[in-house]
């Protein structure tokens, strides 16, 4: 195992160097091949998820490609939602947010749920769904769900982030991890919001 860098054992880092690099350094890999953050986020492919939301007799529902669990004890989750879309302005008011998982074969829901503004369009009129706990729409069709209190929130640029805790979920016995809808699988989707 390597040894941790300066200063992870609370040893001093070195003081900084005030003379920048000869130009005849050897360069990464990594930067030599791109230097921007655009370049390394395509790396990543996480799952997508439905974020649903019910709030003053509404309730919205939109494909994120920004979700993951983000604390070990307790266990805690974090949904980025655009500041354009609907659920967020249905979210802002809610108390309570479900977040479900697609199988790879349900592209359907992501481009509903993804492809289409519920300004215009009653994604729930087109999917079978019910009241889940805490008046949360839940889709039937998820491959899991969980619904969570929203704890916070945080300012994230163009993304709300919503800190939640999770209150119930539901993943199938026979359901472990395993391959769920990507963000890979849905780029070509046009959004239905910029």
């Amino acid at each position: 195992m390597p040894d941790p860098p300066d200063g992870a054992r609370g040893e001093p880092s070195p003081a900084p160097s005030s003379q920048a690099p000869p130009s005849s350094a050897p360069s990464s890999p990594a930067a030599e091949a791109s230097s921007s953050a655009e370049a390394y986020a395509a790396l990543l492919d996480q799952p997508v998820q439905i974020v649903t939301a019910a709030a003053g007799g509404e309730r919205a529902g939109c494909l994120v490609g920004f979700a993951g669990q983000c604390s070990l004890r307790p266990v805690r989750f974090a949904v980025w939602l655009s500041r354009v879309n609907r659920i967020w302005r249905i979210a802002d008011r809610a108390d309570h947010l479900g977040v479900h998982l697609l199988d790879p074969e349900r592209l359907d829901l992501a481009r509903l749920f993804g492809g289409e503004t519920g300004d215009e369009t009653d994604k729930f009129a087109r999917v079978q769904w019910r009241w889940g706990p805490c008046g949360v729409p839940v889709l039937e069709e998820a491959a899991a769900w969980c619904v969570g209190a929203v704890l916070g929130r945080v300012d994230g640029g163009d993304h709300e982030g919503f800190l939640l805790d999770p209150v119930r979920a539901a993943v199938p016995r026979d359901r472990t991890r395993g391959a769920f809808l990507s963000l890979d699988d849905t780029l070509h989707l046009d959004p239905g919001h910029p």
